[in-house]
This record gives C-alpha cells, structure tokens and sequence, in this order.
C-alpha cells in the first residue's frame, strides 16, 4: 500500500540570499529565462488568457448511420446521412472527409511511413455513391486522396449556420487482428468483432489551419462534435454494445435482460445482466434466427463505435456522478475472462475510475462506459464512451488499461485535442490523470502507477526519466506526432508528457493552484478545440506564474536537470570580509545549476543537534546567476545539506546532492 507524502513543512523564502558567482559553462541563465512569445496570436476566438475567446466557433456534425455487420465476409456495409453545420465565418467551397480504413489498403502513405508492409491489407472504404441534398440527393463529384475525400461543392456553404447534408453509402472489410486499433478476432465461444473507423467522417475546419487534412498515418483522431443516431443489424444470436445508449432494448434483449438493467441503474454493486452460463443458452437471445437491429444514441459526441459477439457475457452497475446524477458502467467478456481476478472485476474499475475523475476534473457527461473483452492485440484502445481492451487483461494490468482508456473521455472526447499533431496532450494528460486514481482506488490496491505508460520499467519515474532526458535522440515533446518513432513513442508522448504535468503540480505550483487552473481549462474547452499555447496560457494565466521556462526546458527541449550543493563554508559580509574580529555570520550553503533545466528544489540542511529544517529554492534562484546562497544564522551548527532529499526531482547527477560541513 502506498500513500503520497504530505510536503514537509517549508520555512520562508526569506531565508535565501543571492550569490553572485560567475557562470558555470553549462548554464546560462539567459538561455533557460529567456523570452518564449507564444506561436500562436490571440485573437477573437481564443483569449489571451487561454481560455476561448469571446467570438469561437466550431463546426458540428450529425450523423445518422444504418450500418450491417456481414460476419460471413467479414464486412461492413453502412448508409449514413451527415448534416454538416458551418458556425465558422469563412463560406466554404469545399468539404473534406477521412476515410481511415484506407490505412490498410496496399499503396496508403502509412504504410510507407511505418517503414514496413503491413501483416494485412484490404480495398479501404469502397464508396458506393456520394451526393448531397436535404430531400432527393444529387451525385456529387469527389476525390479519394488516401485517407482523404474532398466533395467540391456545387454551391457554396454559407457562413455561420449553413447548413449541407451528404448522403454516403460505403462498404469495407473488416481487417484481423491486425488491424491495430479496430478489427476482429476469436474468443473460444466465437469471434469478437471491435468495429471503429467505420463510417466516413468529417475533418475539421478550425481557426487555426482551415481544413485541417493531415493523412491518417495510425496517430489517432481530429474530430468535431455532434450527435449520433446510429443503428447496426447483426445476427441475433450476438449481442452488440456501442457508444451511447440504446434506445430500443425491447426489440433486442430478453425480458429478464431488461428487468436486470434497470436493478443495475440502481446498483452501487455488478449486476449480472447476461451471465457465462447463459452465453450458450438460446433463451438468452429474443429470437434464435436471422438478424436484429441494435439503435444507439449519443448525444455531443466526436465519434461512435462498437463491439459485437455471441462470445459475451456481460454486466453492469451505477455510476454515481457530481450533483446526484447517474450513469452506468458495463463489461462485456467471453467465458475465458471470467473470475475475480480477471473480468470479474472490470465493471468495478470502470465505475471507480469513472467517479474519481468526475468529483476530481469534469463530470463524465454520458449516460454509459462500457469495457469491451477483445483481441489481445487490439486491446488497449479508447473511444466515446466505450473502451477496448483484451481478453487475456486481469489484476493490476487490467485495473490501469480500464483506468487509462476510460481516462481518454476527459482528454480527448471532452476535451477536444488535436492527437494527429499533439499526441502528447491526448496520451501525457491522460496517464497524467492515471497516476492520481492508481493511488485513489480501493486504498492503493494497485499503487503506484508503474505500468509500461509511467515508469515502464517499475521504479521511480523521476529517476527512469533521466535515460530519457539524456538521450541526445529523444524528441522533445513539442514534435509532429508522426514523427515520433515507436522507440520514444511512449517515453516521450506518455511518460515524460505526464511526468511534466505531474511536476507541475506537485514541485512548481502545488496542488492548490494547480488544480483550480487545470479544472478551469477543461471545463473552458470541453467539446471544443484547445491547441498547446492555449493550455501554455490558461496555465501561467489561472495561477499567477511565467512558466516559460519549463515549457522550454521540458517540452520545447530535451533539457537535463543537475542541481548542486556546491560549498558549505561560513558566511561572510563582504565589507567586513578582512575584520577577523567580527562575530561569524552564520553558515552559508551555495547551490548551483550545473545544467540547463532548473527547478524548484526542497534543501534540507541537517543539524548537530539532530534537527533538520527545510529551505525552499525557487526557479528564480537561478534567474541571474548560476548559484544562489541558503544563508543559515549563528547558533545553528550544521552538519549536512541534501538537495531533494524526498526524491521528487529528476536530478541527473545524485553525487553532488548532498555535503557535509566538514568536507574538503
């Protein structure tokens, strides 16, 4: 069991006096404070505070989709209506939209960029017909650039409220396993079918790029907001659960089922709705031939999937959230997942982690989370509402996959992140979240968070960071998703992303500040489009700090930390340094940043008598100079001085951390 320390008690910066001592070659305090002007302008739409401006916007797409589930093929054949809304000030001559399942066609651009050819391949979305028209739609012309579809309109959307409806029908094969993050495979009662990417959807056009139209080379997702009717018929011996909730289970559960759902709506504890003996059992389903029709609403949402099998059991149980709302939290698993320590149990973490961070960030603001028992290796994969993980997950794995996928709802569902070009602040803020429900659920159960997205390799994170930070390879935070290989991929975009915002708050602002801060951003940009100089604003602007040098150091660089206890000797007055007959000064200890990165940092200074007392060192202790002076009264002998002495820094060079008085 692990519990946070509580930060020692720290005595008054009044204790400090700065040392003028010439400049170590490493550091140079210009370098590391130096001016850093956002990138990005402030204008009517986003604030300078951070938050969005007075005049944002944002476009809205609805969807109405008839999808079939083909297990035979296996295939998806869809027809769905888009009522695109432009809210944006521009007309628009043209709309864009992303076809990812052409990723596994054989000439796709990712294919290229991953370096190597895929396990599988398949046609992409094969589009049936395309047109546009509230009543009777016309053909319209299109292009497929990979994983793009541009319509060129034949008269333009009118600004801030025109209206347009495209009417696609499409069809694609299902890929296997690997298919990465949607695909199909086999649990030992029948397959498991994981279906997302499945419908054409629209790009977005932002007040920062236009179309934003980066191909789909496996990052994740840019996607606008809106609400989802969609309906998906399969063989009704399966049972189909999808984002949002379903809106007509009499036509497609038991009557027992039924009965079952509404006890769990009430339930703090799992409710079996389908059990494993059951999954085998005829009278489980409504009728045992033929197909039904599964109807699914989701309310301002970016996107919808779902998942499909005869294999599943299933249950369920309320989710207690802020302001005595409700929601429900449900698994779906084959017989092989069953057991406490296994599946069991997943229904549990689910309506934890839920609770947790709605009473910490933002109420979860969907009627139902759902885990899904997949393909091991399509597990580990988030969407709106609805989570997929692997059969083969249990105990603390599946505790922190359930935990971090279902965390994906804050950052990015609610909080709309751009993850094709910043991926780090979908994954980092995500894992950030993570740590603190690893130590929340069920007294540290499972604490601390060690699994391969934070301290991969089990240790402290401050220390396991380092190999990071010394990596002259390694790419700083701020790069081009795409561009960052899978060797940093989870060093870099999770654990030092997270671990940034985690020193953030615990070592620079402090959790009173920091959380006020943070929980402002999300409400501020929940359903909308934050871009990094926003957070980088709301963050200096909500707590009262100019952060530029740790937005320099951790995510515009790959910036190495090594504070030192350089000397401890007595302290003199410089006018008086030659009269020997003054009475001493007291002790004075120096300490030096040695390299460029610098951070606030606790100095213990231990006693003869066997006390200690706690000094603590700003960022600006370094502003001017490469050292500052802890200056100690007379009276007080000191026997030692420790920087860090709790561990919570990533200092790079732990030898020079502490020094005894009477070293030479």
């Amino acid at each position: 069991m692990h519990h946070r320390r509580r930060p020692a008690h720290l005595f008054p910066i009044a204790f400090l006096c700065l040392a003028a001592t010439p400049a170590l070659a490493q550091y140079q305090p210009r370098e590391t404070f130096a001016p850093r002007p956002p990138a990005q302008a402030v204008n009517a739409y986003r604030s300078a505070d951070g938050l969005p401006g007075p005049q944002y916007w944002q476009n809205k797409a609805d969807y109405q989709i008839h999808a079939t589930l083909q297990p035979d093929q296996p295939a998806i054949s869809g027809d769905e209506v888009i009522t695109y809304t432009n809210n944006s000030p521009d007309r628009l001559t043209e709309l864009w939209l992303q076809l990812d399942q052409n990723i596994y066609k054989t000439d796709s651009r990712s294919g290229y960029a991953n370096g190597k050819a895929r396990e599988g391949t398949t046609d992409g979305f094969v589009l049936d017909s395309v047109a546009i028209g509230g009543g009777k739609a016309a053909p319209v012309s299109y292009t497929v650039s990979d994983t793009r579809l541009r319509i060129a309109l034949p008269m333009p959307l009118a600004a801030k409220g025109g209206q347009v409806k495209l009417h696609i029908r499409y069809h694609f094969a299902i890929p296997g396993e690997w298919g990465g993050r949607m695909g199909w495979g086999k649990a030992k009662a029948g397959p498991v079918y994981e279906i997302a990417q499945w419908y054409p959807r629209m790009a977005v056009y932002d007040d920062i790029r236009g179309w934003d139209t980066l191909p789909y080379l496996a990052q994740e997702f840019y996607l606008d907001y809106g609400n989802f009717d969609y309906w998906v018929t399969a063989p009704s011996t399966m049972l189909v659960a999808g984002s949002g909730e379903l809106a007509n289970p009499q036509e497609v559960l038991t009557s027992e089922q039924q009965s079952r759902l509404k006890k769990a709506r009430a339930s703090d504890k799992t409710v079996t709705i389908r059990s494993v003996p059951e999954i085998d059992d005829p009278k489980s389903r409504p009728k045992k031939d033929g197909t039904l029709t599964w109807h699914y609403r989701m309310q301002n949402s970016r996107d919808v999937v779902f998942a499909a099998s005869v294999a599943f059991a299933w249950d369920a149980a309320r989710i207690n959230l802020p302001g005595g709302k409700s929601a429900l939290a449900m698994s779906f698993y084959p017989a092989e997942s069953q057991g406490s320590e296994r599946w069991g149990r997943s229904t549990e973490y689910l309506k934890d982690a839920v609770e947790r961070f709605s009473a910490r960030w933002y109420p979860y603001p969907w009627p139902v989370a759902v885990n899904i028992a997949g393909p091991d290796d399509l597990a580990g994969m988030e969407y709106p509402g609805l989570l997929f993980d692997g059969i083969g997950d249990k105990t603390k794995d599946l505790f922190w996959v359930t935990a971090h996928e279902i965390g994906h709802t804050w950052f990015p569902m609610v909080v709309g992140f751009d993850e094709r070009r910043d991926a780090w602040m979908d994954e980092g803020f995500n894992t950030f979240i993570d740590v603190y429900e690893s130590d929340d659920f069920n007294h540290g159960e499972y604490a601390p968070k060690r699994d391969v997205e934070y301290a991969p390799s089990g240790g402290n994170p401050v220390d396991e960071i380092i190999e990071v930070l010394k990596d002259r390879d390694a790419p700083p935070i701020l790069s081009r998703a795409d561009t960052v290989i899978e060797k940093y991929r989870h060093p870099v975009t999770y654990f030092k992303s997270a671990l940034g915002l985690v020193l953030l708050r615990e070592q620079i602002l402090g959790p009173e500040r920091f959380d006020a801060a943070f929980r402002q951003f999300t409400a501020a940009w929940a359903f909308k489009h934050p871009k990094p100089d926003d957070f980088f604003r709301a963050m200096e602007s909500s707590t009262g700090e100019d952060l530029s040098w740790w937005w320099r150091g951790w995510y515009d660089h790959n910036w190495t930390l090594d504070l030192a206890i350089d000397k401890i000797g007595p302290a003199t007055d410089d006018k008086d340094k030659d009269n020997k007959d003054k009475a001493p000064k007291g002790t004075a200890i120096t300490v030096g940043s040695h390299d460029k990165l610098v951070m606030p940092v606790t100095l213990r200074v231990d006693f003869a008598d066997g006390s200690h007392r706690d000094y603590r060192l700003p960022a600006e202790s370094w502003i001017r100079q490469a050292s500052t002076t802890v200056i100690v009264e007379p009276g007080k002998k000191v026997v030692q001085a420790t920087l860090d002495p709790d561990h919570k820094i990533p200092d790079g060079n732990r030898g020079n951390d502490k020094l005894r008085a009477d070293a030479k």
